[in-house]
């Protein structure tokens, strides 16, 4: 059976090739996203088509998809917002995805932007190359006893809660399931507004839907400490990006890391270093040196590939065998 992978990588490629000696699937690679330009590159007969973040899989690709009788699309990644899940519902294409896959390398990533701004860890490593040593601009400050808001609490985020209190943070959360093994450990749950108000620092770890689409806008923000620390590693659209813009040039946002963009697909995965980027927000966000920004980064480790390559060809055998994957693995 053959799966065409969109959006496909060289490391793509060395982790699904290494899984796949125990499946034998037929597996074909494209670097293109897919996309209504594309779609009809399907070859009839494929079995699944596996698909990334930035992928449309609009009602017009899944009706072509289900036309090539096209049975999966296998997301390797957790979130799905970018699917038409009723679409292939009425189409009969399953539709799965790896729910969760080593939520420390997202976790770690987000403190690793945390303190990278804080303690402008990437400023100090250029001026040591050119023999400065000087240490003026480079004040940082204790991540010790300052609150941190966690929005979401799900694998990534408790992750998240369990290292800031190892840096003896304050821990504050805000999901509408709490974590009771979290809040066994201390950590409190608060209403979204009183947690922007009482956080230094706050960390996005929940996924993009329709009611919370610009969840961090101008009335958000308005609610934080002036000052505030905000680090996004989720969803690009759930930052108002020019709301965010305006308070960091008003100073009400101190710093901002986002490994995510709303308008990321046509900008992160490429090497865009000879060419004009037309996009005038994440000229002006880069602009900022407060602002660090990585081009969605944050699960890109070893342990994090090879759970994704393992979990996502898992989905695909056991619905190729009539298996219905638990754990919300099946969107579809």
């Amino acid at each position: 059976m053959k799966i065409v992978f969109f959006s496909a990588k060289p490391y793509d490629r060395t982790f699904f090739n290494r899984q796949n000696e125990q499946y034998g699937f037929e597996l074909e690679y494209l670097e293109t996203h897919l996309g209504p330009h594309i779609v009809n590159a399907v070859e009839e007969g494929t079995y699944a088509v596996c698909v990334f973040v930035n992928d449309k899989l609009t009602a017009e690709v899944i009706g072509v998809l289900a036309a090539k009788g096209v049975k999966v699309i296998a997301l390797r990644c957790a979130g799905f917002n970018n699917v038409q899940l009723e679409a292939a519902k009425q189409h009969g294409i399953r539709v799965c995805r790896v729910p969760a896959y080593s939520p420390e390398a997202v976790a770690e990533h987000a403190v690793a932007m945390l303190l990278t701004l804080n303690r402008k860890t990437h400023k100090a490593y250029n001026r040591v190359r050119e023999q400065n040593f000087a240490l003026n601009g480079l004040l940082g400050f204790n991540l010790h006893g300052k609150t941190v808001g966690a929005v979401g609490t799900g694998k990534i985020g408790r992750a998240f809660c369990n290292i800031m209190q190892g840096f003896g943070c304050r821990v504050l959360a805000f999901d509408p399931y709490p974590d009771a093994s979290l809040q066994a450990a201390g950590v409190e749950y608060l209403p979204f507004e009183a947690l922007l108000a009482a956080s230094d620092i706050i960390s996005l770890h929940c996924p993009l839907t329709p009611e919370n689409k610009y969840l961090i806008n101008d009335h958000a923000i308005r609610q934080m400490k002036k000052g505030v620390t905000l680090i996004n590693t989720s969803r690009g659209a759930l930052l108002h990006t020019h709301h965010v813009i305006e308070s960091l040039k008003s100073g009400h946002i101190a710093y901002l890391g986002i490994d995510v963009y709303e308008q990321e697909e046509k900008l992160f995965f490429k090497d865009l270093s000879a060419s004009i980027i037309e996009d005038d927000m994440i000229q002006r966000l880069t602009s900022f040196p407060n602002v660090l920004v990585t081009g969605h980064q944050a699960f890109f480790t070893e342990e994090a590939l090879q759970q994704i390559a393992e979990i996502t060809l898992r989905n695909v055998d056991g619905l190729r065998k009539g298996q219905e994957p638990g754990g919300g693995v099946l969107l579809a």
